[in-house]
């Protein structure tokens, strides 16, 4: 039995753990055949989902089933999941309320009203995962893991802290008075605050500074390490408790902890832009004082004081949030990283795509004449497939020209070194590097300097729509003709991401797609509009409308003999106009599975309606990531991965694209992957009508393992199948296992 979670509605009487997205409404009169689609009443809320998304990964901190260490992580998620939350969606929902806006969604709420629900469930989200970091704190302590307080250390161990504090920390600490001569200081979003409350020794008056908490990540940690144990001391405690390094001679009244979020949305029109490096460089640096939308305080902290803070702070009541344990708890990564394999997950290797692993040929020449090829991170190893053909085509002297978009990348690995050797080795090399990356625009700032200066042409994309697309283009030279190498992805050009979401990418030399990348890539660095695609779908111009195009033509091809039939893996189902064009299908009678990992309006199970639509997400180890669109198509069946949400932003005001999947190898590993999730009985929720989701349970005749842990075993047999010449075997039979194991679900 798995933990309850509480939320909307409360939790199932049998100890399923189920979590909703929004309030529980009865759909048992509901006239499936005449009920008006664009009715709110079918629409589950974005915000409200997507808070449900995070009570699914809530759950996972405290399953028992999911190793100690890992259930640290998972917590730590969750609070940095929430502070986005408030950044992005609350900051904009607050945006649109000091505009007046009282328009309602397409769930039927006004920006007021879903703010209220919001931070209802922020409350109650808050209130489990103090209680799990409760129960998980019990459990560390068997391991002597845990992080202690400070008036629990024996004298030597804090006489150590204060002489570490002293000499590595305390030059970075700064005290801000707060009185007539001090006006109230400025508070940085995120930090942590102490608000110190002293008066000198015979004197009644209080006084009272502000002290910044000086985290400096790589540089200070939130939790200090005592000497080679397991156990951290926050610094904020070693603070208070050494408060007469500042205030020498002072008596100490309290001192109590602070927080503030700030809105991430500084939004300036592009078109103005002279100079779009530049105005994204000014957003950046206005974002630092955008408004507070959220402030949080310790639960002790004197009333008095709080108000204060509020007011000064310019908020309301509803606005100030309590917290009763750990203030910012994403720093419990520092935790989670404690080096004690048993209390983690077993430890992951990716390995080599199975047609690259021993085959010492150029990876053109892999492609060129073996096919395209699928590459399913993090299973398969992201420095052996994508970088190897980054590299390749830096070193190649075959190789004229790359193109390629960077949304998110790193320092890690050798993504740039390959762009900067590429062109260093006198090759054509175009970047289109996307500035508005969310919380990733400075580094990119950053990328796209480095770039421009190894002579690489550096472009920033279409004014107005963020290009989101991931794709590489290569021309080479090959022994017959000029040929173009694509790879078209799910998931960024990041190494690090690469060994943590689960993301699709397929290598190929389609002449065909070769032509379309060229035309996108000549309309998002100039001006050139796009003729029309002879494959791809992208967005914003014909993705949304052949996707309905593509429903569309599913209901009209369903039969009893030849029933219609859809199958949508993304990581959320927002867009308004995508959801009512699956009602229909659901309504005609056409099968749908929907793979969604956080946001989904639809309602399945309603019946009549959606009764024969079924909506999972997978919560695990690792973050799905994948995008695959299918429809069944008559029998002639279409695949397709890409970048694109079903989310209004993306197939209305980002560059989009995503690309069909031709070859039969290819497909049956796409058909294996969705088998897979699709039969999970550990790590998939499934939701019914009221937004409820439930997290399936193993039953008697069945194993424990998710979906990513039977992706990882799969690739692992493949990759030991080719020494010994049996990768053909392998494939049909895991292909047969899970395919039975969805027909008897």
């Amino acid at each position: 039995m798995s933990t309850v979670v509480t939320g909307f509605p409360a939790s199932d009487p049998d100890g399923t753990a189920i979590v909703s997205a929004g309030p529980v409404r009865d759909f048992a009169s509901l006239d499936a055949k005449r009920v008006d689609l664009e009715s709110s009443d079918l629409y589950l809320n974005r915000e409200l989902s997507w808070l449900g998304f995070n009570q699914r990964v809530l759950s996972e901190a405290a399953d028992n089933r999911t190793p100690l260490l890992e259930r640290v992580k998972f917590l730590a998620i969750v609070s940095g999941n929430l502070d986005e939350f408030f950044m992005k969606r609350i900051g904009g929902l607050k945006r649109l309320i000091a505009a007046g806006h009282s328009a309602v969604s397409v769930d039927g709420r006004t920006p007021v009203e879903q703010m209220a629900e919001c931070r209802v469930m922020v409350h109650d989200i808050q209130r489990h995962r103090e209680s799990i970091l409760s129960q998980v704190e019990s459990s560390l302590q068997e391991h002597d893991i845990g992080i202690v307080k400070w008036t629990e250390l024996d004298a030597t161990a804090r006489k150590r802290l204060r002489a570490a504090y002293v000499r590595d920390i305390f030059p970075l600490v700064t005290p801000l008075a707060m009185d007539p001569g001090h006006p109230f200081p400025f508070i940085s979003n995120l930090a942590l605050n102490l608000l110190v409350t002293m008066r000198f020794p015979g004197d009644d008056e209080i006084r009272m500074a502000r002290v910044k908490v000086p985290v400096v990540p790589g540089v200070v940690p939130r939790l200090l390490r005592l000497h080679d144990s397991h156990t951290f001391v926050a610094l904020e405690d070693i603070m208070s408790n050494n408060l007469d390094l500042l205030f020498p001679g002072m008596k100490i009244e309290s001192c109590e902890l602070f927080r503030v979020t700030r809105n991430a949305i500084v939004e300036t029109d592009q078109s103005d832009a002279d100079d779009l490096l530049e105005q994204v460089k000014t957003e950046l640096e206005e974002r630092d004082f955008t408004p507070i939308v959220r402030l949080q305080v310790a639960s002790n902290m004197d009333p008095v004081h709080r108000g204060m803070l509020a007011a000064e702070l310019g908020l309301e009541d509803e606005d100030v949030f309590e917290v009763d344990r750990m203030m910012a708890m994403n720093d419990l990564f520092e935790v989670a990283a404690s080096d004690i394999a048993s209390l983690h997950y077993p430890p992951h290797h990716p390995v080599d795509h199975p047609r690259l692993a021993k085959d010492p040929r150029s990876i053109f020449h892999i492609v060129r004449d073996g096919g395209p090829m699928l590459l399913l991170h993090p299973y398969h190893s992201f420095t052996t497939s994508v970088e190897r053909f980054l590299r390749s085509a830096s070193e190649d002297p075959k190789v004229l020209a790359i193109k390629m978009t960077l949304y998110r990348t790193s320092a890690e690995g050798n993504v740039i070194e390959s762009l900067i050797n590429a062109a260093r080795n006198d090759k054509e090399v175009a970047v289109l590097v996307e500035l508005k990356a969310r919380f990733d625009e400075e580094a990119n700032i950053n990328w796209a300097r480095r770039l421009e200066e190894a002579g690489i042409h550096v472009t920033y994309g279409v004014i107005g729509l963020k290009t989101h697309t991931k794709m590489i283009l290569v021309v080479r030279k090959d022994y017959d003709a000029l040929r173009r190498y694509i790879h078209i992805g799910t998931g960024n050009y990041h190494p690090g991401t690469a060994r943590l979401y689960g993301d699709i990418g397929m290598l190929s030399c389609d002449d065909a797609l070769g032509s379309d990348l060229t035309e996108l890539f000549n309309y998002i660095t100039g001006y050139s509009p796009p003729r029309g695609y002879r494959k791809i779908l992208a967005a914003p111009y014909t993705l949304k409308q052949s996707l309905l195009e593509k429903i569309d033509r599913e209901i009209k091809l369903h039969t009893d003999d030849s029933p219609g039939f859809i199958q949508l893996k993304t990581n959320a189902l927002e867009d308004a106009d995508i959801t009512e064009a699956l009602y229909r299908a659901g309504r005609a009678g056409v099968k749908v599975d929907l793979l969604i990992r956080d946001t989904c309006r639809l309602r399945p199970g309603i019946a009549g309606l959606s009764d024969n639509i079924r909506v999972l997400s997978t919560v695990g180890r690792f973050l799905e990531h994948a995008r695959i669109y299918y429809f069944r198509n008559g029998g002639d069946e279409e695949y397709y991965i890409g970048s694109a949400d079903l989310m209004k932003r993306n197939l209305d005001s980002r560059v989009e694209v995503v690309a069909p999947v031709e070859d039969p190898a290819l497909r049956e590993e796409l058909r294996l992957l969705l088998n897979v999730q699709l039969a999970d009985r550990r790590s998939a929720w499934e939701m019914n009508g009221n937004g409820i989701y439930t997290q399936r349970q193993p039953g008697s005749d069945q194993d424990n393992e998710g979906a990513q842990d039977a992706m990882i075993a799969a690739a692992e047999k493949r990759y030991a199948a080719v020494a010994s010449r049996e990768q053909k075997k392998v494939r049909k039979k895991l292909f047969k296992q899970f395919g039975k194991r969805l027909k008897t679900k």
